[in-house]
């Protein structure tokens, strides 16, 4: 399937390598633009098998099975991406494509439809949601919210031109997929802890179901409930072969979708490597697409990682092309976070009794830097008698017992850098990604164990924060990529907890207790539980 339909789908062997470049290693199609799905025929099995009952018939009177007189179907899982669609037969594999037949366009009936609404936080008062969402139309739109109130929606947009390449990536060249319009409003006068209801469109283009949505705690109040996570992206809900499949995704989204459907979530966030889009931009409406029944009905509030931002020559710590050309760009667009600025993607929000650091671990985070700066300032400016939990959140690790292969998973440089800040301002929980599976340490400060837990009378692993030692590191990178098996050469004396497998981590904060569950996401089990307490274990 390919979008537009004008886009030429010549055979280009070259394109492997900008597939390979994002760390994308699986086969397809290698056209000169970036099939949006391809599927082979091989799925239908009443096509080449000769088991459509025409094919019957010819084989019948003639005694051959001509492949020219079958029929079949395949079904494409399609979501509105504006641009009219083409499907396209083909011989030859995916290696060196023959095109054969291409189908007349098609278009959406309705490519200016509202889509994809999610929502985010601006503040910590939880009286104003951030709603972003996508259309093909560049002029504003609505939001109509609450009781009777109305806000106009910003309109912004990105083009080719925005991406960051000086040489040949994905993002500049065959990955590109014109992006729409990009609409954001916030809702204002709300109340926190209440659920309310919104829509968004306008009479011209139509607009979107009702749907009902639930603000945040407001900073200093006693409890709130979040999920958290890292490297999620997407995967096809159908047969087809798309770029960056991460097959995880579904079950951790299918099972955050239920726990949000039940009122007991207040917000969610996704720690970095959202939707691995990598320069292939089409891509991101499929991830919002996913997303959508979670984040249209709680905050979503997201990190930056290595896939949505880095580069050579743009700017990003690490020169890895992890991002394909994008260099932040859409992802910043997409989900417009209280940042310090353009390019600045770091910040922090409270919720109830939780401070939340959110920094970026692919911009310059060395002392001296602007980023290292605010770090610091915003650490030493909590006032930890109104919210005094502070989880800190950043993509790439500090502790981690998979060494990473080529590249080392833990970057000591970093580690230099950023882990005294987090011990002197007495961080209670640190949660990263970039590796993809669940682990969870002793309170560890320069790979030494300060303090190991002890079973309250549930069981539960409890640090007491009452005396303070170090931080507590979990890595949260499982909710949708390729796993990271383990080694079986033993673990690291401060690696109390390791599970391979996809899920999502759910946490419930109060003012004197913050428990932590892992949960596998196809069973729903807890596989891992620890409180941290600051009141009586």
């Amino acid at each position: 399937m390919i979008s537009p339909s004008s886009s030429d789908v010549s055979y280009c062997p070259l394109n492997s390598l900008l597939y390979k470049e994002t760390g994308d290693l699986s086969d397809l199609p290698l056209l000169c633009h970036y099939p949006v799905k391809a599927q082979y025929v091989s799925n239908d099995p009443a096509y080449l098998g000769c088991k459509n009952e025409d094919c019957k018939e010819d084989a019948a009177t003639n005694g051959t099975c001509s492949v020219k007189t079958c029929s079949g179907s395949v079904s494409f899982h399609v979501v509105n991406i504006r641009t009219d669609v083409e499907f396209v037969f083909f011989s030859g594999g995916f290696k060196t494509p023959c095109i054969l037949k291409r189908s007349d366009p098609l278009k959406f009936a309705n490519p200016n439809k509202p889509l994809y609404g999610h929502l985010s936080s601006i503040d910590s008062t939880g009286t104003s949601m951030r709603l972003t969402w996508v259309s093909g139309d560049g002029k504003p739109q609505q939001v109509q919210y609450g009781d009777g109130k109305s806000i106009s929606s910003t309109v912004t947009t990105f083009t080719q031109d925005d991406m960051c390449s000086s040489i040949p990536s994905p993002a500049k060249d065959f990955g590109w997929h014109e992006p729409g319009y990009i609409h954001s409003a916030v809702m204002t006068d709300l109340v926190p802890s209440q659920s309310f209801s919104y829509k968004y469109g306008s009479d011209s283009i139509g607009w979107s179901e009702q749907i009902s949505f639930r603000t945040p705690p407001a900073s200093g109040s006693d409890e709130v409930r979040f999920l958290a996570f890292g490297d999620m992206g997407k995967a096809p809900l159908d047969a087809s072969v798309e770029h960056y499949i991460q097959l995880g995704s579904l079950s951790v989204m299918e099972a955050m979708a239920d726990e949000v459907a039940s009122g007991e979530v207040d917000s969610v966030f996704h720690i970095g490597d959202i939707s691995y889009a990598t320069g292939f931009l089409v891509e991101w409406d499929y991830f919002l697409h996913l997303i959508t029944p979670v984040a249209s009905h709680v905050s979503y509030m997201t990190a930056i990682g290595n896939h949505e931002r880095d580069f050579a020559n743009s700017g990003s710590v690490y020169l890895t092309p992890d991002s394909g050309g994008e260099c932040g760009v859409a992802y910043e667009t997409y989900f417009q976070m209280p940042a310090s600025g353009k390019d600045k993607p770091w910040y922090s929000i409270e919720q109830a009794s939780v401070h939340f650091t959110i920094i970026s671990t692919e911009h310059n985070w060395t002392q001296g830097s602007e980023q290292y700066e605010w770090i610091k300032s915003d650490l030493g400016s909590i006032d930890r008698a109104r919210t005094p939990w502070l989880i800190f959140a950043g993509h790439r690790p500090i502790y981690s017992s998979n060494s990473g292969g080529f590249l080392p998973s833990v970057d000591p440089d970093f580690v230099k850098s950023i882990e005294p800040l987090l011990l002197d301002n007495k961080v209670d929980l640190v949660l990263v990604g970039h590796v993809h599976n669940y682990e969870r340490t002793c309170a560890v400060f320069d790979n030494e164990c300060k303090g190991m837990p002890k079973k309250d009378k549930d069981g539960i692993d409890t640090y007491d924060n009452r005396n303070y030692s170090a931080p507590v590191y979990a890595v949260i990178g499982m909710a949708g990529f390729k796993l990271d098996n383990f080694s079986d050469q033993g673990s690291n004396a401060w690696s109390l907890s390791r599970y391979a497998e996809f899920g999502y981590v759910r946490v419930h904060a109060t003012k004197e207790d913050l428990r932590v569950e892992f949960v596998n996401s196809t069973t729903r089990e807890v596989r891992d539980s620890f409180r941290i307490t600051k009141g009586h274990i």
